[in-house]
């Protein structure tokens, strides 16, 4: 079975949250218009609170000029406001800001500060920097190579039904790479991914499962029952 892994993740989901009164009217106010493609208002609503320290905003803000909407595209404007919220501890800045080191965006390109920063991120439990750190043990990217320790963290962000993780850690059971090889928890992880429309959990499911006794497939899928049942626990 061929290994490919899934490639690494960037969260660009702007976020909504509570704040102080004065702030969080401001800031739902640049939600509301931001969700309705009024990027001006959205913009003109976050600036001032982002420059005031507002985590939540520069996080935001970042996400703007990543994607170019309502301003020009400018990727060292967005690591400027990644940064600033990353160095408060807001998890999804510092998941983002690894993204940004990891492929030299707006910033010379640096596995080992992007490990840094997914690090960071992963231990507060943000999924996508889990996956990431993942990715980059697998890989050996800026950090020692270790599938085991990949496997660690592919399993933390996959029991939080990320999707990406889920299949990655499919590929680890079916290859036997940092955990003995089991095609039971590979068709398991591989059948949880393909339910949220993973196309390549979808195939790899199907042919692993062609390697499979009947038993084996039956304890596969029950476990991929309970698991989903369960919320992840217990997987």
């Amino acid at each position: 079975m061929k290994k490919l892994l899934v490639p690494f993740c960037l969260t660009l989901i702007i976020f909504i949250g509570s704040a102080g009164v004065s702030e969080s009217a401001d800031f739902q106010k640049g939600y509301t218009a931001y969700k309705s493609g009024d990027y001006a208002t959205a913009l003109r609503e976050w600036t001032p609170l982002a420059k005031q320290g507002h985590a939540k905003s520069q996080y935001n803000l970042g996400v703007m000029y990543e994607k170019g909407n309502g301003v020009l595209q400018d990727y060292k404007t967005a690591m400027k406001w990644y940064r600033l919220a990353a160095k408060q501890g807001y998890a999804r800045a510092q998941s983002n800001l690894g993204f940004m080191y990891e492929k030299g965006k707006g910033v010379p390109q640096n596995d080992k500060t992007a490990a840094k920063w997914y690090k960071l991120a992963a231990k507060q439990g943000n999924a996508p920097a889990q996956y990431n750190l993942g990715v980059m043990y697998t890989n050996g990217q800026g950090v020692p190579q270790d599938d085991k320790t990949a496997v660690k963290w592919y399993k933390l962000s996959a029991k939080q039904g990320y999707a990406r993780a889920q299949y990655n850690l499919g590929l680890m059971y079916a290859m036997g790479t940092g955990v003995i090889k089991d095609y039971v928890y590979a068709h398991m992880w591989w059948n949880i991914a393909a339910s949220s429309g993973d196309k390549n959990a979808t195939k790899s499911r199907d042919i692993v499962a062609k390697r499979m006794t009947p038993s084996q497939l039956e304890t596969a899928k029950k476990l991929a029952r309970e698991c989903v049942r369960k919320k992840y626990k217990e997987c």
